[in-house]
């Protein structure tokens, strides 16, 4: 095993061995005793299990691998082993992401600190303690406000705040989550610390971003399919629908955070929204994005993201173009059903994906489960990824596949058979900028 082709990964998915391997890397593997697989074993050249969201036990073995049988790079793409990873390139002077900067991607409040130091345009935010901290925000900054973790994913936990009489409601919700790590949350972090934080107006986009020794690229620019009622994705389109001149704006705005966090290297998934001051930040997270998104830019511009990340650090691939071009569209569209029923079967997933154009189906609702309503990511039934000429029929051909196809038959709660639908869409338009 030759130490200089050699990557520790912390936490990885059996497709990102696959992609390793595929780039003739050897792979030494952290990963979580919830997470490991038989492929993963066989896949690489060592594993060791171990919670890699504590540092404590994480290091001795990271040392012992350094040491025999050596590494060049470490890195991860899930969003619990990233502060590992980070650490464990500071502590070898691996010159990838160190502790710092992983830290203010992932950890909202950070990342909020961090700008209001270095940015005079930064959003408004301030740390939630105390139930008069939601009184003292909506009086200093207005209404609405959003509250939400520092350290989850998928929209588990963030509320709108539209005014006085929600905070009863918000503050109760916020203490029945502080502490708890549900089944339904995919984060292996207990949920703790909570922001508030101003509220963006205007339609939602995610920007796929990879940095080339302080270059950045966009490599796409991802609609979002969202609901005011609550924070839940609802569903993605590449290439965006965006005039020229607002691309440019969200370029540069996204470059700029990315400036300003301090990351040079690696790829990014950065959501924004785009009201009257143009693209403002959300979050952004250094690793790639889920809900099938990668799969939408790989479709659609020919850009894998997952092999970028893994063989930039032994710069076995090639740097993008500064605007990359679509060659078509891609989208998905997401199952959702009436509250208050019950799944009764999952049928039409394997003929789906025979069909052209189908890029992935991921069913998460099974036989028994409850159907909630969408308040979050976790609350959705699956979803469906396509590719199409363009984003308009990728968008239509997305919720064609699942009225045609995927019958995830429910039972209502008055006892009527219902089927999951596809979530309906708003399309916005965003002027030129």
């Amino acid at each position: 095993m030759n130490p200089e082709r050699t990557l520790l990964l912390v936490g990885a998915t059996d497709e990102t061995l696959i992609k390793a391997e595929a780039l003739g890397l050897h792979v030494l593997l952290l990963q979580h005793p919830t997470k490991i697989t038989p492929e993963q074993e066989r896949l690489v050249d060592l594993v060791r299990v171990v919670d890699f969201t504590r540092w404590d036990a994480v290091e001795p073995i990271a040392r012992e691998l350094h040491e025999v049988p050596g590494f060049a790079a470490a890195l991860s793409l899930t969003e619990p082993g990233l502060e590992a990873a980070a650490s464990i390139n500071d502590l070898f002077g691996l010159g990838g992401t160190g502790h710092e900067v992983a830290l203010r991607f992932r950890d909202k409040g950070v990342m909020r600190r961090h700008f209001a130091a270095v940015d005079p345009d930064a959003v408004q935010a301030a740390p939630l303690r105390a139930r008069a901290d939601l009184d003292a925000f909506g009086s200093r900054h207005g209404y609405p406000f959003i509250v939400k973790p520092t350290d989850a994913t998928a929209s588990i936990g963030v509320r709108r705040v539209d005014g006085p009489a929600d905070v009863e409601g918000v503050w109760d919700e916020v203490q029945r989550l502080v502490g708890t790590r549900t089944d339904r949350i995919s984060t292996l972090f207990i949920l703790q610390d909570f922001l508030m934080e101003e509220y963006l107006d205007g339609p939602e986009y995610s920007v796929e971003a990879f940095s080339f020794a302080g270059r950045h690229v966009v490599a796409a620019i991802t609609e979002k399919f969202t609901d005011p009622a609550h924070c839940a994705e609802l569903g993605h389109a590449v290439p965006a629908r965006l005039p020229s001149g607002a691309q440019e704006q969200v370029r540069q705005s996204v470059g700029r955070f990315l400036d300003l966090i301090g990351y040079r290297d690696g790829v990014s998934h950065t959501e924004i929204r785009i009201g009257k001051d143009g693209p403002r930040v959300i979050e952004s997270h250094n690793r790639v994005a889920g809900d099938a998104i990668p799969e939408l830019v790989r479709s659609a511009y020919g850009i894998d993201l997952m092999t970028l990340a893994l063989g930039w650090p032994f710069r076995l691939v090639e740097e993008l173009p500064d605007r990359p071009v679509a060659h078509a569209g891609a989208s998905v569209r997401v199952l959702v059903g009436e509250p208050g029923g019950r799944v009764e079967s999952v049928e039409g997933v394997a003929e789906a994906l025979r069909q052209e154009g189908v890029l992935d189906v991921r069913i998460s609702a099974k036989p028994g489960d409850d159907v909630r309503a969408v308040r979050d990511n976790w609350d959705r039934l699956g979803l469906v990824a396509v590719a199409g000429p363009d984003t308009t029929a990728a968008v239509r051909r997305g919720a064609e596949v699942i009225r045609d196809t995927i019958k995830v038959r429910v039972l209502g709660a008055d006892g009527r058979p219902l089927l999951a639908e596809a979530a309906p869409v708003t399309e916005w338009t965003v002027e030129s900028a």
